[in-house]
């Protein structure tokens, strides 16, 4: 007796004792498979590409804040210090390094 094992690659999800008897009997078998569609764009794929970019944007403009806040605070403490400290004078040269209004 010849052993005819079920073709393709649906083979395992057949029992054997099944595609036996409907071999034995010209039973047909009935397979349902759940249809995919390959080419089909997936939410997970188009979001996860925008979240990437939203969170580089994010981290962009977080850096451009702390460059302002960290420029805007060396500014104020320059021109604290350049007022108290009053002319400076080096070889004769001096310098008033900001104006008292």
């Amino acid at each position: 007796m010849a052993h005819n094992d079920p073709p393709g690659i649906i083979a395992p999800h057949i029992p054997a004792d099944t595609w036996n008897r409907a071999q034995a009997t010209g039973q047909p078998v009935v397979i349902v498979t759940p249809a995919t569609n390959e080419s089909a764009i997936t939410l997970r794929r188009v979001l996860v590409p925008f979240a990437i970019a939203g969170a580089a944007v994010l981290g962009g403009w977080g850096l451009v804040a702390a460059l302002c806040f960290l420029l805007d605070a060396a500014a104020h403490t320059a021109t604290v210090i350049a007022g108290a400290a009053g002319p400076v004078g080096v070889g004769g040269i001096t310098l008033k390094l900001a104006r008292k209004h």
